[in-house]
């Protein structure tokens, strides 16, 4: 069985992460192989999802330690 990278609840598909599309230079559009100029937030029946387009999320930022964290 393959391994699902994309959860359809979480992220709807959109054209940003397709394979076949591309953000244009000013981010306003998306140029799509198939449909040409596209919204950023639209969608077809060609998407195929590209985990490479996701930008991760950033960390949360860790609390200071201190030395009297560290004292018994």
């Amino acid at each position: 069985m393959k391994k699902k990278l994309f959860n359809a609840k979480e992220h709807p598909a959109s054209c940003v992460y397709c394979q076949y599309g591309r953000l244009s230079p000013g981010g306003v559009s998306v140029l799509c192989v198939r449909k040409g100029i596209v919204k950023p937030d639209g969608k077809c029946r060609k998407f195929i999802y590209d985990p490479l387009k996701r930008e991760p999320q950033v960390p949360p930022e860790l609390p200071k330690a201190d030395a009297a964290d560290f004292e018994i």
